[in-house]
């Protein structure tokens, strides 16, 4: 298995996984969301391939305050194998080299699995709020 850059060829096989592994909504159109990374800080985009195939991908963003974790998929064949950890301990690495002081993500609160997941790694519940804002839709 090997964790690398997101490369444009990958962008079909990088919506196919998110789109099996239940990431996809319709106000988040993924193939908008990877264009607007490919433009943002590209090697925060992540992806591991496995003998030719895309198994996993996390995309990481930092604003000089927080970075942010989005999009952490594995393939469900390959879950509880430690690629998860991988992504994450690389995402995490490349943030820390970025002089990022702490992580942020967000998990919707019906995922008991992916808040059990981050748990084990670490995070913690923050005692906050999160608000967000819609500055353009992607809905058809």
């Amino acid at each position: 298995m090997q964790v690398r850059e997101f490369a444009d060829a990958d962008e079909d096989r990088v919506v196919a996984l998110w789109t099996h592994c239940g990431l996809v909504r319709p106000w988040n159109d993924p193939r908008k969301d990877i264009a607007r990374k490919r433009g943002v800080q590209r090697e925060l985009f992540l992806v591991a391939e496995l003998d030719g195939a895309i198994v996993g991908s996390v995309m990481g963003g930092y604003d000089g305050h927080r970075g942010w974790v989005n999009y952490l998929a594995v393939d469900p064949a390959h879950r509880r194998s430690g690629l998860g950890r991988v992504l994450m301990a690389e995402v995490e690495a490349r943030l820390r080299r970025l002089g990022c002081p702490k992580i942020n993500l967000q998990v919707r609160t019906d995922n008991s699995v992916a808040l059990g997941f981050y748990e084990r790694l670490g995070y913690l519940r923050d005692a906050a709020v999160s608000l967000g804002k819609r500055l353009e839709s992607d809905e058809a």
